[in-house]
């Protein structure tokens, strides 16, 4: 996996953590999750233009 691809990976998973924690500690935020999955998506759509 590229560079960009790895690093765009670790912000998804981090960013997966801190939406995470947030539902945890503050209740849930559709507008969290909804931007979460669209980076995931991103991330999908990069990971697969790499390879």
């Amino acid at each position: 996996m590229p560079g960009s691809a790895k690093a765009m990976t670790v912000c998804t998973v981090g960013g997966l953590v801190m939406v995470t924690a947030y539902t945890v500690a503050l209740g849930s935020n559709g507008w969290l999750w909804f931007g979460w999955v669209v980076l995931g998506l991103l991330t999908v759509g990069v990971v697969l233009a790499r390879t």
